[in-house]
């Protein structure tokens, strides 16, 4: 008999999943052997959130859905961070959870609360599973996970639920076209006239594929900026991309009057979700921007003179001629403006790490970075050479999600070296993941910023003038944890030590740690 718990998986696998992550509970046991029997494999992970972060890994290196399963109450509170992290990042996640059927939960409380209430204001939409209606259920979720804006579904299914025989199958409804925005005539006519136009692209963007038409406009000589989450949607070798903007005020200070002084700003699926409040009415009504989005603009962070909605490379396709008056000598100004504050060169320090990673590591290496000062120096100088080939939590900025970000990116694509940028403090509250990599058997390579300091908002406090309260910490051996934990450990102090356990690390078949240590208030005046 096919089940309901059958159905799930099979429409998963339809979707292109061919991963996911949870812990079991009773309550979930016939969802999990129904999803993995259907190809999903199911990972077994230390935490609910890290699972999360484990589907949303995967889901950068397939474009299917994240899938992630927790059993009834402390599974699924668990799990709240990376499903509003989800939300925000614009990641299509599927959140199956365990739930009791509702003649037991109108007496039995032990481990029960309203899932659906806890759910309901940080996913797209939250469902309760039937037999009756099983396939449209499910056909439902991955339509609106999968829809723009992308985002997490909550799917909450009955014990007795997931063992029952679905209702007959349904013609499930044709896909939609991607829609043309509207008239761009007038937008036309203004790139056309523009002599110092700007690109800003964004998540939409990069959901879109857009990287082929940015790449074209980029190519008739407009600088473009991306977000954080959009890095290497164009190649950032070429010489008149600018990197990534959005949390540092040293980078704003070289970039934000580049974009007010623009006759023309080009926001390509740009939300402002990834920027700090700085970047809060940029220009003003005397700037020309023309905004293509995926979705109406509700945040009120920007306005633009122009605004289409749909489908962001049919849009940027309609826009056909440019003549800018940007010289590469300008452009290469500013790109060397950017590099020195951030000082690649130095003998040691997070830059160094960086630098060094990015020489030694091979071109197609994936990365992902944890939040913190580490992140906002890797993002401004880590090279990326495609889209999605580095991963971070960028709207809600959560720690803990490089190690499993990185997981999940590995099993989904064995071929290619993941680079793993962690701060101490984040590695902390997720060192169980490292098992979660040897039972998986994903050797992604770990470097850790031990600074021993939450070193971004030690920064603050200091600015503030407040005592140093909180954020300093005792330095743990993680090199000794990796090898405890099944992998490979290095203590590294210079550009050679850690050259040589980067090499070992890529000859490795398994996870591999290198703690990189580093003087505090290293990222001063870089930030």
């Amino acid at each position: 008999m096919t089940t309901v718990a059958d159905l799930i998986g099979r429409r998963l696998y339809e979707a292109g999943c061919r991963h996911s992550f949870g812990i079991p509970g009773g309550e979930v046991l016939a969802i999990m052997r129904g999803i993995d029997a259907a190809g999903v494999k199911f990972t077994l992970v230390k935490h609910e959130n890290s699972g999360g972060f484990m589907a949303e890994g995967a889901f950068h290196r397939t474009g299917a859905p994240g899938v992630l399963i927790a059993t009834l109450g402390p599974g699924v509170a668990n799990a709240t961070n990376v499903v509003a992290n989800a939300l925000q990042d614009r990641v299509p996640l599927l959140f199956i959870t365990g739930c009791v059927d509702e003649a037991d939960a109108a007496t039995y409380t032990h481990q029960v609360f309203d899932h659906s209430a806890l759910m309901k204001p940080i996913t797209k939409a939250t469902l309760r599973m039937t037999p009756e209606a099983a396939e449209a259920l499910i056909d439902k979720a991955i339509a609106i996970a999968t829809a723009d804006p992308p985002g997490p579904v909550h799917i909450d299914v009955p014990i007795s639920v997931a063992t029952q025989a679905p209702a007959k199958m349904r013609t499930r409804t044709t896909a939609v076209e991607p829609s043309v925005p509207a008239d761009l005539s007038q937008a036309r006519r203004w790139l056309a006239r523009a002599k110092r136009p700007v690109l800003i692209a964004g998540v939409e963007a990069m959901h879109h594929n857009a990287s082929e038409e940015l790449t074209r406009l980029v190519d008739m000589g407009i600088p473009l900026i991306t977000t954080y989450k959009a890095k290497g949607i164009v190649d950032e070798r070429h010489a008149f991309a600018l990197g990534a903007a959005g949390l540092s005020p040293r980078a704003d200070e070289v970039l934000q009057p580049l974009v007010r002084d623009a006759d023309l700003i080009l926001l390509a699926g740009y939300d402002p979700i990834e920027m700090r409040v700085g970047w809060r009415d940029v220009w003003d009504e005397h700037n020309r921007v023309v905004e293509i989005s995926a979705t109406r603009a509700t945040h009120y962070m920007h306005q633009a003179s122009q605004s289409f909605v749909g489908d962001i490379r049919l849009g940027l396709q309609g826009l056909t001629t440019a003549r800018p008056e940007w010289t590469a000598e300008e452009i290469s100004f500013v790109r060397r403006q950017l590099a020195s504050i951030y000082r690649l060169d130095e003998v040691w320090g997070p830059a160094a790490v960086v630098d060094v990673a990015r020489r030694i590591l091979p071109l197609d290496t994936i990365a992902s970075v944890d939040s913190g000062a580490h992140r906002i120096l890797l993002s401004q100088t880590w090279m990326c050479y495609e889209p999605q080939s580095l991963m971070q939590s960028s709207g809600l900025c959560t720690m803990g999600c490089s190690l499993p970000l990185g997981i999940g990116a590995k099993l989904a694509d064995p071929a290619r070296p993941v680079a793993v940028f962690t701060g101490d403090a984040c590695l902390e509250m997720t060192l169980g993941e490292l098992a979660t990599a040897r039972d998986a058997k994903t050797p992604v390579i770990v470097f850790v910023f031990a600074d021993e300091s939450l070193s971004l908002i030690e920064t603050k406090q200091r600015a503030a003038g407040l005592p140093n309260l909180g954020v300093d910490f005792s330095g743990t051996d993680f090199a000794s944890v990796g090898l405890a934990m099944g992998g490979l450990g290095f203590e590294v102090h210079s550009r050679e030590e850690l050259t040589s356990a980067i090499k070992h690390s890529l000859a490795a078949p398994v996870f591999s740690v290198i703690s990189c240590h580093l003087p505090r208030q290293a990222y001063d005046g870089r930030l």
